[in-house]
């Protein structure tokens, strides 16, 4: 029969385990947006600048235009624009986006997530709902 003090301890070394059992799971759900960052931060200071994201736009933009035309279109897109989205970033109005138009598109949420407008976006920028819709353009 398990004594007082025996119940205590297990129950001080609970208290102590169960915490650290459950940072894995949201360190796992951070290091999502990080592992990005990191992929695309290519001069490694830890934030990402307009020229990064653009350069990983592009990258994502050629991977993405499957067919060749020189556009993406809704389907090319794979979700990662809303129709309204799509037809507020087309400014030739034929359905698509060029590369122009989806490097413009870029910049704007770029913009949209700097809130502190310092020109460069860390994790924690990255993480808001506008750092996400950028994200989405970038991978």
């Amino acid at each position: 029969m398990p004594t007082p003090l025996r119940t205590l301890a297990l129950l001080g070394a609970l208290a102590v385990t169960l915490p650290s059992l459950a940072v894995p799971e949201a360190r796992a759900r951070a290091s999502g947006t990080e592992k990005t960052l990191r992929a695309i931060d290519t001069d490694n200071d830890g934030t990402l600048d307009l020229k990064e994201a653009q350069a990983a736009a592009e990258a994502t933009f050629d991977k993405l235009e499957k067919d060749k035309d020189g556009t993406v279109d809704t389907k090319e897109l794979q979700g990662r624009v809303s129709r309204k989205d799509l037809k507020a970033a087309d400014s030739d109005n034929d359905g698509t986006l060029d590369k122009k138009e989806y490097l413009a598109l870029v910049e704007q949420r770029f913009k949209a997530a700097d809130p502190d407008n310092d020109g460069t976006l860390d994790a924690k920028e990255l993480k808001t709902p506008a750092g996400k819709s950028l994200l989405q353009l970038l991978k």
